[in-house]
């Protein structure tokens, strides 16, 4: 399969709050600031896991992206799902079957290895849809976005151990899913009436109805789980935890699995 999942950006109004609930929950580590965000009015922190990252950005000037988008969804909550092409080849099919179905690019910038593309969520549905490629084409380590390499050593595996799939959510979960499918030209599993999975390499992206009165987007991550208990303890701990398999930040439901 030609796409792999890399990292998924939450949008918070506070970030420090959300890095503390993150770093005492699933014991993980800050590995990478990303001052370049400073363009979009944001501040940022990229935290691993496994191989993929959590990516936390916060408003820090009026009048941004983000900050219309916590309005719209009211509050925290996810805001992108970013992955990797395996060549210049495959994003560019990916941007020409989106420019057919009339899904904008929303922001491209290239960098001295490869290039960032981020489709218009307005016309994609559900999240931001970004496709990056580098030419050294590593799913397990370089990561420009991160900083490229170095991260590595903030990788914590004793809590949990990866990020296995991004949960988005619609009143249509189907039309959703036919969207995302047809640009990635990923074919669709049907799990239930309301649930389509699209399989990257590494994890998979689902759809589902939206049932939590917020409307469409990016609702929850599965998680795989080390130490259970002792995660639930701390959730619980900080009034985080929704039962034995759930727990919530920064608007996210985060599913243990």
């Amino acid at each position: 399969m030609s796409i792999t999942l890399r990292q998924i950006c939450l949008v918070a109004n506070k970030l420090q709050p959300v890095l503390d609930d993150l770093i005492a929950v699933f014991g993980l580590e800050v590995c990478f600031i990303d001052k370049a965000v400073g363009i979009f009015g944001l501040e940022n922190s990229l935290l691993p896991i496994g191989t993929n990252f959590i990516e936390v950005v916060s408003p820090v000037k009026e009048n941004t992206a983000a900050g219309r988008y916590l309005e719209r969804r009211g509050g925290d909550g996810g805001y992108m799902i970013i992955t990797q092409a395996d060549s210049a080849e495959t994003q560019a099919a990916c941007r020409a079957r989106a420019q057919k179905l009339g899904v904008r690019v929303a922001w491209e910038d290239s960098h001295d290895t490869g290039n960032f593309m981020q489709f218009h969520p307005a016309d994609t549905g559900g999240a931001f849809f970004e496709l990056d490629w580098d030419t050294k084409n590593d799913h397990k380590g370089n990561w420009m976005p991160a900083g490229g390499t170095g991260w590595e050593k903030a990788v914590h595996k004793e809590i949990v151990s990866d990020i296995v799939a991004a949960e988005l959510q619609s009143p249509d979960p189907a039309s959703l899913a036919q969207r995302w499918s047809a640009i990635a030209n990923i074919p669709l599993k049907q799990i239930t009436a309301t649930c389509l999975e699209m399989p990257l390499n590494n994890a998979v992206v689902r759809f589902v109805e939206a049932t939590d009165g917020r409307g469409e987007g990016l609702g929850a991550i599965d998680l795989k789980v080390v130490k259970r208990e002792r995660l639930l303890k701390v959730a619980d701990e900080r009034n985080l935890k929704i039962s034995y398999s759930q727990v919530m930040i920064c608007g996210v439901r985060f599913n243990l699995i």
